[in-house]
């Protein structure tokens, strides 16, 4: 790997990953075309934290209130554990009232988003093997570009919602978290997906794009955290390690640039156009591929 190749794929990443067009089909096209060598997963890993550092930049008031509603939930469960022990025995008139779990509009965030990653998890373990073999073959990438495509066409057909956390359900929050375990594949945009399946839901613009980059914190984590066993084993040089630092720094500052961006453009049905370069770049991947 060079400087310009860690360069060139911070910037894909940045600009891909918060734009509906998949950062890891453009991530595994531009792999194989310039032939970039130990630019494997645990480099794309890593770029995808540079581009979550850019999600706690831009939304980082929602996520504090959020840590601090969850702690508080937990609070709460632990005393209402207390409680109904203490209640085991004693007559009806007599036993505690147990605190209210959800109480306001961001502990019903935290809850949306906890339902939203369990399928997620799960569908990430499962297809573990397929994803990776997804990645080594452009034919793939080029269909689920192709898929992503008629997604966001979709989305620019999708009514405007007004729900906002206190109005969705646990059922559309684990419908999104499967949406978002099928977006694991590469070729299948991520936000993209999720902001389609939050708009076909009901939700409010401005709160699709904030759920959907929001609830990719515990995934992109998880990968992470997941990855991180095979550092060690990797062979790198140092100068190697400088790029992948480099080109995660380049993915975190064009990926904040472009969720402002993303925040804008979806208010305004704008995404078919974005549709037809997912299929422009599906039929070459496909082609590349087959030539």
């Amino acid at each position: 790997m060079t400087l310009f190749h860690a360069i060139l794929l911070g910037l894909v990443q940045g600009l891909a990953e918060f734009l509906p067009i998949s950062s890891s089909g453009h991530l595994a096209i531009m792999e194989q075309v310039l032939r970039v060598e130990n630019a494997g997963m645990v480099f794309d890993v890593m770029l995808h934290f540079g581009t979550l550092v850019a999600i706690f930049a831009a939304f980082w008031g929602d996520i504090k209130k959020m840590v601090v509603e969850a702690v508080l939930i937990v609070r709460d469960a632990v005393v209402n554990v207390i409680i109904f022990f203490k209640n085991f025995n004693k007559p009806v008139r007599d036993k505690a009232a147990y605190n209210k779990i959800v109480n306001s509009s961001y502990r019903k965030f935290v809850m949306l988003i906890i339902v939203s990653t369990i399928p997620t998890g799960i569908m990430g373990v499962l297809f573990e093997k397929a994803i990776g073999v997804a990645a080594t073959s452009l034919i793939a990438v080029g269909i689920c570009l192709l898929i992503t495509g008629i997604l966001l066409l979709l989305s620019d057909k999708a009514g405007s919602g007004n729900k906002h956390p206190k109005q969705v359900t646990y059922r559309e929050a684990g419908i999104i978290g499967v949406v978002q375990g099928f977006a694991t594949f590469p070729g299948i945009s991520r936000s993209g997906s999720t902001i389609t399946a939050c708009l076909l839901c009901g939700f409010d613009k401005s709160f699709a794009v904030r759920y959907s980059f929001i609830m990719s914190i515990p995934a992109v984590l998880g990968a992470v955290i997941l990855q991180l066993k095979d550092i060690t084993s990797l062979s790198i040089t140092g100068q190697e390690a400088l790029y992948y630092v480099i080109g995660t720094l380049v993915a975190a500052v064009v990926g904040y640039i472009c969720i402002k961006t993303m925040l804008v453009l979806v208010r305004g049905k704008k995404y078919k156009y974005f549709a037809y370069y997912c299929f422009l770049v599906g039929a070459f991947s496909i082609l590349w591929e087959l030539a």
